[in-house]
């Protein structure tokens, strides 16, 4: 086995969210600057307001109004303005990260060498959804704090401007506020988090027992699922309700340091106007701000919420971006690995001394050329050899080595489709340009007669996982695009157990004359299987029993002298 599997140690959920504004760094600034020029505007309104008080409608100055007004018309213009941009541009940022962040996690979650993360799949769903977008919502949360940062120091410094002791109550009061509910920031990170990881567990049970109904109704096991499913449900319910009641909590405190503070400041200002300190128009001004000021306040005090929301969301998506591949990089060309592709060497499969689950020493040779069969006496030991060579299992979790001479695809036996056309499906993105190998690989694969059987043929739309198919349609649907890849190696498991027996002996005839005709070697071949037609079309075969190779032969030879295997292949 050679190379090392290897991971981004720099992959932190802070590392995430700074990327995020890297990359966004445009976007994020325009943004910004057009929030921040809102922000301006607003509290600019009750200035502007107590300017035309004291200079239009106190005098009864009728000019001085209609000029007055129509430089309010002009700030109400800009203020509408600047809030319609800058909210545009950071949707556009948000969704861009959120579009970049889907694609990094998809790539790593389909990566061939697999990924090491330890979880399920609804929950890599969940992180590849929600998360990402929770992230990427970090570039609205940052203009809008600065934006009300902007308006909170505008205030301030008007209110400077008015009166000293003003000013300085709101510059005073203001980062105490703030100081004071930061406190509560790490209890909602972690709340939060809990929350966001159940959730993905509760997820990820859904998705398994909605793929897996059939097989719990077969063995009567639907209470015991919808039991677990109900206790996971629970879970995940009082964590969400812990994580609501905290951040309202801190929305509702939050929210009464903000307006106790802007009545604070509307009560002093009203004490100077009685005093004769300021003027009406300055009076409603301070009071304008003091009531707008809970705006940005309010905002303040809420962003650290925001912040911890997005910064759980990112260190989960960080847990995938960031882990390690199931199995090592590829060998350079001309030399062989577990899942290496070289550019050079004739295909092969080499398995020794594999040890994991129930495999005790495996051994197994599949040359260039070979259309070889593996005949596994317990089904388990056929699932344990076939999760090796798929690389979902991690080269530390088992013991000997798995060794290729060039690209290895396999098809497990539980395989799906994809929504859209058999065309697509078959191809995975558009037909390939030489039909005479799509017919072929149809013929052999059986799949023609599912193409046939519908008048659209290859356009014939397929539901999600095939589900308009029945279960031997899948099958050579999926035959046949594991066929119509070419890979040099591949695995086939249980390929036929949904379809009848004249059709399976078609198959066999398929898969022999397709990737194996005479004097060929390009591809090498491996089903694991108990099908006899299947079998029979192999060079030879090897038996597992107890987790170990017991014999190995053709099987015509090995039916004749081994009464044991004779047994298992009878139908």
């Amino acid at each position: 086995m050679t190379g090392t599997r290897t991971t981004d140690p720099a992959m932190t959920g802070a590392g995430v969210l700074r990327r995020a504004m890297r990359r966004n760094a445009a976007r994020l600034g325009a943004g910004t600057l057009l929030i921040s020029l809102h922000q301006v505007c607003e509290a600019s309104v009750p200035i502007l307001i107590g300017v035309i008080v004291d200079r239009a409608t106190g005098p009864g100055d009728t000019g001085a109004l209609l000029w007055w007004l129509a430089a309010l018309a002009a700030l109400f213009t800009a203020l509408s303005l600047a809030y319609r941009h800058g909210a545009r541009t950071l949707m556009r940022a948000i969704a861009h990260e959120a579009h970049l962040l889907r694609l990094e996690l998809a790539a790593k979650i389909i990566d061939p060498r697999g990924l090491d993360t330890g979880l399920r799949t609804g929950e890599l769903l969940t992180i590849s959804s929600n998360d990402a977008d929770n992230t990427s919502a970090l570039l609205d949360h940052l203009p809008r704090a600065i934006g009300a940062l902007v308006a909170a120091g505008v205030c301030a410094t008007t209110l400077l401007v008015i009166d000293i002791p003003l000013g300085v109550a709101v510059l005073v009061a203001t980062p105490l506020t703030l100081l004071a509910l930061h406190v509560g920031t790490p209890y909602i990170t972690r709340h939060v988090a809990a929350q966001q990881e159940l959730a993905g567990q509760a997820a990820s049970l859904a998705t398994d027992l909605v793929s897996g109904v059939r097989p719990l109704r077969g063995i009567g096991a639907e209470a015991a699922a919808s039991r677990r499913y109900v206790r996971v449900s629970r879970l995940s319910l009082a964590a969400a309700l812990r994580a609501a009641r905290t951040q309202g909590i801190y929305a509702a405190v939050s929210g009464a340091g903000g307006s106790l503070l802007a009545c604070g400041v509307a009560v002093l200002a009203g004490w100077f106007a009685l005093r004769g300190q300021i003027s009406a128009g300055e009076f409603l001004t301070v009071i304008g701000l003091a009531q707008f000021l809970m705006e940005p306040v309010g905002t303040l005090t809420l962003v650290p919420g925001w912040v911890a929301e997005a910064r759980a969301s990112a260190d989960r998506v960080a847990r995938v971006a960031g882990a390690p591949a199931l199995l090592p990089d590829g060998p350079p060309p001309g030399g062989t690995g577990a899942t290496g592709s070289p550019d050079e060497g004739p295909p092969g499969l080499e398995v020794s001394g594999l040890s994991h689950d129930t495999l005790a020493g495996v051994d197994l040779v599949a040359g260039p050329g070979e259309f070889v069969g593996v005949m596994a006496h317990r089904p388990a030991d056929a699932d344990a050899l076939v999760r090796v060579l798929s690389g979902r299992v991690s080269p530390a979790e088992y013991g000997g080595s798995v060794r290729t001479g060039g690209r290895i695809l396999v098809e497990p036996h539980h395989t799906d489709l994809f929504e859209g056309t058999l065309a697509t499906n078959l191809t995975v993105g558009g037909r390939p340009e030489n039909p005479e190998e799509l017919a072929a690989v149809l013929s052999a694969s059986a799949a023609d007669d599912v193409v046939a059987a519908h008048p659209d043929g290859l356009e014939h739309q397929v539901v999600e996982r095939g589900a308009s198919l029945s279960g031997g349609q899948r099958q050579r649907v999926a035959l046949a695009r594991a066929l119509l890849a070419r890979p040099p190696i591949l695995v086939l498991h249980d390929p036929t157990t949904a379809v009848d027996a004249v059709t399976e002996q078609g198959i066999a005839r398929g898969l022999r004359s397709l990737r194996h005709p005479e004097g060929d070697d390009t591809f090498t071949t491996v089903v694991v299987t108990v099908s006899p037609a299947l079998l029979a079309a192999t060079d030879r075969v090897f038996v597992l029993d107890g987790g170990k190779v017991v014999a190995e032969g053709a099987h015509a030879d090995l039916g004749a002298t081994d009464d044991d295997y004779r047994r298992a292949v009878q139908r």
